[in-house]
């Protein structure tokens, strides 16, 4: 008779399902890149002057904020296509991973630019003033005396956002995009759904462990950008 749960079966999926890491890591990689960048966009509208710019940030954020990742997904992929046939293009023939890292994306640059935002209004605006008075240019004193200091505040929460980025793209496979979970799924599914259960842990391991090594190495460079501040605040 056939045992119910076969702890050989953990450690058996484990190579089969590790090279499609390369996958999870391409959508969440570029999705981090762009949305950084498009986050950091967002936080000058917010920090800007401009009533306008500021209220369409304010709102994007919330929107994104508001939307889970799984309906937002289903827009991306079924919406956008849709939208674009009234228009006369076609997009039904582009690969799966684009929708997946436009909807990542557009879900990290909300994240980003609040945590940007944050850690700007966190510094004391009296540190820049300061600055430029003893000769400094304004982009001297953002680089050596304002950013040092808000990307240590900003670290815990950049480290926290790739770690929920991680885990939400585990629901690219819903839209057949072969990642690590979707070759669990495919697995499963080679077996009837026998021994689904050991299939699911050893995929748990598999973000438990990038879960703690991101972790870990925001810990590290937090530690090592807090020496940095400390200095900077002795001279």
């Amino acid at each position: 008779m056939e045992k119910y749960f076969d702890a050989s079966y953990i450690w058996e999926s484990l190579p089969i399902l590790l090279p499609f890491l390369k996958v999870t890591f391409m959508i969440a990689g570029l999705s981090i890149l762009l949305g950084s960048f498009f986050g950091l966009l967002l936080a000058i509208a917010k920090l800007g002057s401009s009533r306008i710019a500021q209220k369409l940030a304010n709102g994007y954020t919330t929107i994104m904020r508001c939307t889970p990742s799984i309906v937002l997904l289903f827009l991306v992929y079924y919406g956008v296509p849709a939208l674009a046939e009234n228009f006369g293009l076609n997009l039904h023939d582009i690969d799966t991973a684009i929708f997946v890292i436009v909807t990542f994306t557009l879900q990290f640059a909300a994240i980003m630019s609040e945590v940007i935002r944050s850690s700007y209004d966190s510094i004391d605006k009296g540190q820049y003033e300061a600055a430029v008075s003893v000769g400094l240019t304004p982009f001297q004193a953002y680089r050596r005396i304002i950013f040092p200091q808000a990307l240590v505040v900003a670290l815990p929460n950049l480290g926290n956002g790739m770690i929920a980025l991680l885990q939400e793209g585990a629901l690219a496979y819903t839209i057949g995009l072969i990642d690590v979970v979707g070759k669990a799924n495919l697995i499963i599914a080679s077996n009837i759904n026998a021994h689904a259960l050991e299939i699911f842990i050893a995929l748990a391991i598999i973000y438990w462990v990038l879960s703690l090594i991101i972790e870990k190495i925001f810990s590290i460079l937090e530690k090592f950008f807090s020496k940095g501040k400390k200095t900077l605040e002795t001279t």
